[in-house]
């Protein structure tokens, strides 16, 4: 089983397997709901969904005429997209797969809607942990923080 959960822990669920193919979304309302640069998500059949707890703490919101996003009402964790009346399948959100997942994607599509800001061709510095502030400064973030604490 494949278990998945929100930031908070308060919405758990799992499911045995993803179906089909899985793509990088660059358009802007997955970009908008991510808060990313695209959206992962995978296919996954809602007959063998099982929501283990919080069930009662998932919003909806419509984001266009059918497509309904599913989130936890506590800490905002998108989690899932139902499209239509009757889904048999919903689109479940990579980012809160608690299980490893070793599927890769197959491709980028509504590469149109692309933010201008991200370059999948760049190739840019790899840090493991916080990088030294010396050679990337995040400000605002709790870099260092670990640092201060020692």
């Amino acid at each position: 089983m494949i278990d998945a959960s929100c930031l908070c822990g308060a919405i758990r669920f799992q499911f045995p397997a993803a179906v089909g193919d899985f793509v990088y979304c660059h358009c802007r309302s997955c970009r908008k709901s991510s808060g990313s640069a695209f959206a992962a998500n995978i296919s996954v059949p809602i007959a063998g969904m099982d929501m283990l707890s919080g069930a009662d703490n998932i919003g909806i919101f419509e984001s266009s005429p059918g497509k309904c996003r599913h989130f936890c009402k506590t800490c905002a964790s998108p989690l899932f997209t139902k499209v239509g009346p009757d889904p048999q399948v919903v689109r479940v959100r990579l980012g809160c797969l608690d299980t490893e997942f070793k599927q890769k994607p197959v491709a980028h599509i509504f590469s149109d809607d692309s933010a201008p800001w991200h370059d999948p061709e760049l190739e840019l510095p790899s840090y493991g942990q916080w990088p030294d502030a010396a050679e990337v400064q995040i400000v605002g973030s709790r870099q260092g923080a670990e640092k201060a604490d020692d």
